[in-house]
């Protein structure tokens, strides 16, 4: 969020910027990162897509996922050129924080050669071949969008090509119909607990439901993390961990004691 709040005039300063794609817009969910440029844009008032909640590849001529959503809906999306003074990884993680900020709920995050092949995001997924660059150097986010745009689901990714030029890539689709219960995958849990230090758990998160099954193969995937758990149910949260087999002594309760549930990684 540091940077998408940065003085836009102060940071390009003599610079002469590109000009955007004619017809094209900003998400107002996300602001610009200050200097970039729109290269490509679409919208679409009824879109069905489909988008990974794993790697990708290809087997036997067909697309494969480890998981995946498809939703239909109003579909926008938005291709930017990055500044070369920054990377095409720090500008995603500047989103990312950005929209977590507003209370989005993260689905799914992979980074490097675990997303798959980039010609595959590329051209098969969002249909851009400008995006196809160094399979090290991607990154790609899942996120449902915090209320009012709680029915809406929003994709990041972002490249470097092989001559240095980095993409952010933007998707919004606000689906027709209601999404329902929708679950991050425990390795995303996982990497957002180690990158943020904590995680935050939605409202409807109970101790009762299908959350305690994924936080727990989450904590599980790494078994020498030790938490601290808060909010108005924390306890049950505890219990319920342990019945699901998290050692007893990996979980310890925080000071919050409103809300929802919060994890703390304890250093």
């Amino acid at each position: 969020m540091k940077l998408f709040s940065a003085v836009f005039a102060t940071f390009c300063s003599g610079a002469v910027l590109a000009a955007d794609l004619p017809g094209s817009r900003d998400l107002e969910v996300l602001p610009r990162f200050p200097a970039s440029h729109i290269v490509a844009f679409k919208d679409a008032p009824d879109v069905e897509r489909i988008y990974p909640q794993g790697s990708i590849r290809r087997i036997s001529g067909r697309l494969r996922y480890e998981r995946e959503i498809l939703v239909q809906g109003q579909h926008t999306a938005v291709t930017y050129e990055l500044p070369r003074t920054h990377s095409a990884d720090q500008v995603f993680g500047d989103a990312r924080e950005a929209l977590l900020e507003q209370g989005a709920e993260l689905l799914y995050w992979c980074q490097g050669r675990e997303c798959g092949a980039s010609s595959l995001w590329a051209n098969s997924v969002f249909g851009n071949a400008t995006l196809y660059g160094s399979d090290d150097q991607q990154s790609y986010a899942l996120l449902r969008l915090a209320e009012p745009n709680h029915e809406s689901l929003l994709a990041l990714y972002s490249i470097t090509r092989g001559n240095r030029r980095a993409y952010l890539h933007v998707e919004q689709l606000d689906a027709a119909a209601p999404l329902g219960e929708l679950l991050p995958t425990p390795a995303t849990l996982l990497r957002q607990l180690r990158t943020d230090g904590q995680l935050k758990l939605p409202d409807d998160a109970k101790a009762d439901s299908a959350w305690v099954e994924v936080l727990a193969r989450s904590l599980n995937l790494d078994s020498t993390l030790r938490v601290a758990l808060s909010g108005d149910q924390a306890e049950p949260w505890r219990e319920a961990l342990i019945e699901q087999r998290v050692r007893e002594a990996r979980l310890e309760l925080g000071d919050g004691e409103d809300g929802a549930l919060s994890v703390r990684l304890l250093r």
